[in-house]
């Protein structure tokens, strides 16, 4: 399978669209599941931190900083409120809940002393409260993590977004450019695709490839064109809607559209 679209099948599961997980601890932590809720409490604890941070200003340390254990309540309640299928993450979800949780704390606090959870705690107990947690490592670890769930969300969308132009993933991959050359080359297509007005408009309101005044101008013939007008199409809606993650992909090989005029063809 050609390019980033491999990346693509592979993230959807060979699938021409999105596939549930088949063991969702976030679901059995709302059944009732309590081992299921601390494993989502613990694996989301790096989101905590971050998010901390963000809302702080500073480094924070679980079993030091109070607004640890004010995050992960917040955490706490949002797998309680989470509801799945609407279109949200849970951690889109999750991270909104524990920042909303944490300015409240903050307005709240700057109206009363500061008393440091720390010095509540025991001699030899301010260190995290969450053995074998390396905090620094997790955070890392967990922006990893973070990331290739947005790209699966934003493959996800696209798969939906690509049904509207009657475009499969399967379809895609099979009739997808094997060579560079090639890829490039319908890529600078799709990109033409996109900044032209008259091209654009008729793309997203016909949701179809405008072969007839493409054919003109592309540096492809119109035999091509027809073979690889899904590519084209899912190329130029990446380039004109927010898939960031999945423009990245496409943005090296990204040529003048014009260029190459003599590799018509393939």
């Amino acid at each position: 399978m050609p390019g980033f679209l491999a990346g693509l099948w592979a993230l959807l599961g060979g699938r021409g669209g999105p596939s549930p997980p088949q063991d969702d601890p976030i679901e059995r932590a709302r059944a009732g599941d309590p081992a299921a809720r601390e494993q989502v409490l613990r694996q989301y604890t790096p989101l905590v931190l971050r998010v901390g941070a963000q809302v702080t200003g500073r480094y924070l340390q679980a079993g030091r900083d109070e607004e640890v254990s004010v995050g992960l309540m917040a955490l706490d309640e949002a797998i309680d409120r989470y509801t799945p299928g609407r279109g949200t993450s849970f951690l889109t979800f999750a991270e909104v809940v524990i920042r909303r949780r944490l300015i409240d704390h903050l307005r709240r606090a700057r109206r009363r002393p500061e008393v440091p959870l720390s010095s509540l705690a025991p001699p030899g107990e301010e260190e995290s409260s969450l053995p074998g947690v390396d905090e620094r490592a997790a955070v890392l670890q967990h922006r990893a993590d973070e990331e290739a769930a947005e790209r699966r969300e934003e493959i996800e969308r696209l798969s939906r977004r690509l049904l509207e132009f009657g475009i499969r993933f399967e379809d895609l991959v099979r009739e997808s450019p094997r060579h560079e050359d090639a890829r490039q080359r319908a890529i600078a297509c799709a990109r033409l695709l996109a900044e032209d007005p008259d091209l654009r408009e008729h793309l997203l309101l016909r949701k179809e490839l405008p072969l007839r005044q493409l054919a003109g101008r592309a540096p492809v013939s119109r035999k091509t064109l027809e073979r690889q007008r899904r590519y084209i199409v899912a190329v130029a809606i990446i380039l004109l809607e927010e898939y960031d993650y999945l423009r990245s992909y496409i943005r090296p090989a990204l040529v003048p559209a014009g260029s190459d005029p003599d590799g018509r063809g393939s």
